[in-house]
């Protein structure tokens, strides 16, 4: 192979891989500002990894619910509807998705089963160093879903759906 074919190919693949990255963050950011904003519940968490170092260890109760509804006969991985109450973001499991049109207030949410725990969009919430006790409040976890169940964890929000962090705000 010459060598301006090996460079034309190093360019080919740098665009190529610089492509993909760009639609990846478009598509994240796509989401982000159209995305449905829904808060869920957070469950409990083994208190000894609910703050180590700059992260805080998460679950969900929709999780935990839709575990204690369905047990072993849960798909590996799939979609559930959550509800959101009237007039708020807060939101509870409705059921899992049978491909029924959604109403209204509901939202698709993909999940994942892996080593027996349904994983929905992260189990863990990254902030700056030396911020723990501006999360230590957090009830729910603020999502932006988008029609094909994909979501983006946005922040964290305390027992009245407010924002947590160190200015208190919206992300």
């Amino acid at each position: 192979m010459s060598e301006r074919m090996v460079r034309w190919l190093i360019a080919a693949g740098l665009v190529l891989v610089l492509g993909l990255v760009n639609a990846s963050i478009w598509r994240n950011e796509s989401l982000l500002a159209r995305g449905t904003l829904v808060s869920l519940e957070l469950a409990p968490v083994d208190p000894r990894s609910l703050m180590q170092g700059d992260y805080m260890a998460l679950d969900w109760a929709v999780a935990r619910e839709l575990r204690q509804r369905l047990g072993q006969g849960l798909p590996a991985s799939g979609s559930l509807v959550v509800r959101r109450e009237a007039g708020s973001s807060r939101a509870g499991l409705a059921r899992l998705d049978d491909g029924t049109p959604l109403a209204e207030r509901e939202s698709r949410l993909a999940y994942t089963v892996r080593d027996g725990r349904v994983r929905i969009v992260t189990d863990a919430y990254f902030f700056q160093e030396g911020h723990a006790a501006d999360y230590e409040r957090a009830r729910y976890g603020a999502l932006r879903v988008g029609e094909d169940g994909r979501a983006l964890l946005v922040g964290l929000q305390d027992a009245d759906l407010g924002w947590l962090g160190p200015r208190g705000k919206q992300p």
